[in-house]
């Protein structure tokens, strides 16, 4: 049984309100400018009873031999004693209210910890010890959570970033990470940061979405999903476009869940979130060089290395370099079905950016034999946008035609109905389209033993209408 099983009642309800403690209250405001941190009465109990909790102890916090339930049992006993040796008259409630925070700190994520257990909550931002927004439903939100101290902010940040061999400190003030779920994770301390520490968690769902799961969000469409099966079983390049925060992970790893089972798949990222339902994958990681500035291993080593591990696919989770000329040149050579996103505001932005990212290698090629190269690697961009419902939506899907002139020919097969307006709730009533445009790559498709039904190139009404 879990510590928060064990704990169960224990909740923001458990002590009347003026003993709230606002550094895990899970309560959320709008933010107002002029609302000021809650104080917590507990606040030199629980200080007392948690430096008093570290030294008996000690190294034993740590001790990797102990499983988990075993050392939150250990905890929870010792931090016991030490309440009863405060001699401070609490209720029950109270009681297991300390408890629960201290052990939230000691063996969690303080403050946060309750947010990323929250499955509602898709980000954790901690701007500074009292301001930390999450988002919920695609809207930011601040909370009443706070850290009691910079010095605690920084032993959290540690804790993450240890458990996944990176390091912070002032030498290397900023880091990518995960945490053991697959969440991701940057931080960033001073002196790069002004006011303290910075935290953020782009928390990994429980659930891998399918195609299917995200049509039921209105995401796309059934049309787009028989299309999109049939790119990767048929063994096309696919770019997933778009920007922060808007999906292209969650895109990425739905459209892996069509990768045949028998294909061996290597998958290369900063900080590892895919999460393949296949047999035969390999995972790679970057590194970051160690204190010396020695040892490090990035992308585009990972990319090269991949190519001598017979991969059937390569997944790039996100293209931010020079490793788009490997990239490309693997894709040229035979690694078809490879899938990678990159930062884009559209399909086309999406092969400019990739143009200059393999100019950032130092590769002396000109400008049309990159160009070439893309052409003839990338088959299909998906581009996904966070609209300002604050809903996720892939807004176009294009084909890539290859070149007229100096320039590259995208053909749109998809795109999205801004037309339709917005509802009395403020949603796009949209939805994404059919342009009833047939991509060249459909006899590739065939070839591959892959067909495309005919419904996926209807023409909706609302597009016959105004004549597109």
């Amino acid at each position: 049984m879990s510590l928060k099983d064990r704990l169960v009642g224990a909740n923001d309800n458990a002590l009347p309100p003026q003993h709230h403690s606002v550094t895990s209250t899970a309560s959320e405001t709008t933010f107002d400018p002029s609302a000021a941190p809650v104080a917590d009465p507990f606040v030199l109990i629980k200080r007392r009873a948690q430096d008093a909790l570290f030294a008996r102890l000690g190294s034993r916090l740590y001790d990797s031999s102990l499983g988990e339930d075993q050392l939150d049992s250990y905890v929870v006993q010792e931090l016991s004693r030490v309440i009863d040796a405060e001699r401070v008259p609490l209720t029950p409630a109270e009681r297991a209210r300390i408890v629960a925070e201290i052990c939230d700190d000691v063996l969690g994520y303080g403050a946060i910890e309750r947010f990323l257990s929250d499955p509602e909550i898709t980000e954790v931002m901690v701007n500074s010890l009292d301001s930390i927004y999450v988002e919920r439903a695609g809207r930011l939100v601040r909370t009443n959570a706070r850290y009691v101290s910079e010095e605690h902010l920084r032993q959290v940040i540690e804790r993450i970033v240890s458990k996944v061999g990176r390091r912070i400190d002032e030498s290397s003030p900023m880091v990518d990470a995960r945490l053991p779920d697959g969440s991701r994770v940057n931080a960033v301390i001073p002196p790069l940061s002004i006011d303290g520490p910075v935290l953020t968690i782009r928390k990994f769902s429980e659930k891998a979405y399918s195609l299917h799961d995200l049509a039921g969000m209105r995401a796309l469409t059934e049309q787009m999903i028989d299309l999109l099966r049939a790119c990767v079983e048929g063994r096309l390049n696919i770019l997933v476009s778009g920007g922060t925060g808007t999906g292209k992970t969650t895109m990425l790893n739905a459209l892996s869940q069509f990768i045949p089972n028998g294909d061996r798949v290597v998958t290369i990222e900063d900080a590892a979130e895919l999460r393949l339902v296949q047999n035969h994958v390999v995972r790679m990681e970057s590194r970051p060089p160690n204190i010396e500035g020695k040892g490090e291993v990035s992308i585009r080593d990972l990319v090269r290395n991949a190519l001598r591990m017979r991969p059937d696919r390569i997944i790039v989770g996100e293209v931010r370099g020079a490793e788009a000329l490997d990239m490309l040149q693997a894709m040229n050579t035979g690694h078809e079905g490879s899938l990678s996103t990159l930062h884009a505001n559209s399909p086309r932005d999406a092969l400019s950016r990739l143009e200059t990212m393999v100019l950032m290698g130092g590769v002396d090629l000109p400008v049309r034999a990159i160009r070439e190269q893309a052409a003839s690697a990338i088959d299909l961009v998906i581009h996904v946008s966070r609209l300002r419902d604050g809903t996720r939506r892939i807004t176009q899907v294009a084909e890539v035609n290859g070149m007229e002139g100096d320039r590259l020919l995208l053909t749109d097969l998809f795109g999205f109905d801004y037309e339709a307006g917005i509802d009395e709730n403020g949603f796009f009533i949209g939805d994404p389209f059919s342009t009833g445009l047939r991509p060249n790559f459909l006899n590739k498709l065939r070839d591959q033993g892959v067909e495309v039904p005919d419904s996926v190139f209807v023409l909706s009404e609302r597009t016959k209408n105004q004549g597109r």
